[in-house]
């Protein structure tokens, strides 16, 4: 098992590690040399895989080589948390070959078939969202009715739902949740904002992190490491949220109290994982 120098378990809430365009597990190594201790690891577009689907059970090669990266990440001391799922931009190019209907169809086939490997217990929780950039309203509209879909799919396996979606609040996800009778308190806004009525995954070197903590408001914390070596550290390092926490720590900004919560308690309570 591995255990950092600080006694504090680091988990970063959003990162991927990919074999096929970087680094792989050395980038998780990088991680746990660092002090990072455990991992959300999510799933990439089905691109990323050289996937192309036209169903929803072509999907399930992606999910069972993130859940056999995870494995190997295992193995070098790292605790890993699989995250499966579509990602909204896959909505473009599906769209493009199959029309917009067919589309959102072969989504939530996808995302019918991750929440299968969740009541598998192979997966913690399900990916899915909206395109975080401009699209036309019906295109918006098909969105929201995937998202719903894979909230729905949160209720029944009893899962976190992460999501990726626009800049910004989100608030209107809460309803979407409610309606479906999903707990909001179990969505996870990847890439969020201090302003998000959900519970928030910022960016470890994002100062709202601070904010949140000194008003007992915990978000998590993440990396969004691509692992792609056309984009190297891109959007952060695997190194930053270990980094970063022992420098809030070190600063005085955070206490060991702080780190606690988002490190463990609040992951814990979201994804009804154990922490050790």
């Amino acid at each position: 098992m591995n255990r950092n120098q600080l006694g504090i378990p680091i988990l970063d809430d959003h990162i991927h590690i990919d074999p096929r365009n970087g680094r792989g597990v050395d980038a998780a190594r990088d991680f746990m040399q660092a002090g990072g201790t455990h991992i959300c690891l999510v799933t990439k577009p089905s691109w990323s895989y050289g996937v192309y689907p036209s169903n929803g059970i072509d999907f399930i090669p992606v999910f069972k080589e993130t859940i056999q990266i995870a494995a190997q990440i295992t193995d070098i001391g790292v605790t890993v948390f699989p995250v499966l799922g579509v990602h909204p931009a896959e909505i473009g190019l599906l769209s493009e070959r199959l029309g917009l209907e067919m589309a959102a169809q072969v989504m939530k086939d996808g995302l019918t078939c991750a929440a299968s490997f969740v009541n598998e217990g192979e997966a913690v929780a399900i990916k899915s969202g909206r395109p975080h950039y401009p699209v036309d309203p019906q295109t918006l509209a098909v969105s929201n009715d995937i998202l719903s879909h894979a909230l729905k799919l949160g209720k029944e396996c009893g899962c976190a739902i992460q999501i990726h979606a626009e800049t910004g609040p989100c608030a209107d996800v809460i309803g979407m949740a409610e309606r479906v009778g999903m707990d909001p308190t179990r969505v996870v806004k990847h890439f969020g904002s201090m302003d998000s009525p959900l519970v928030s995954s910022l960016m470890a070197k994002n100062d709202g992190i601070i904010s949140l903590a000194r008003s007992k408001r915990y978000c998590m914390m993440e990396s969004d490491f691509m692992d792609e070596n056309s984009r190297p550290g891109a959007v952060l390092g695997p190194r930053s949220v270990p980094r970063f926490s022992k420098r809030y720590l070190t600063e005085g900004t955070l206490s060991e109290d702080d780190l606690y919560h988002i490190h463990r308690e609040l992951p814990e309570r979201v994804y009804g994982i154990s922490i050790d």
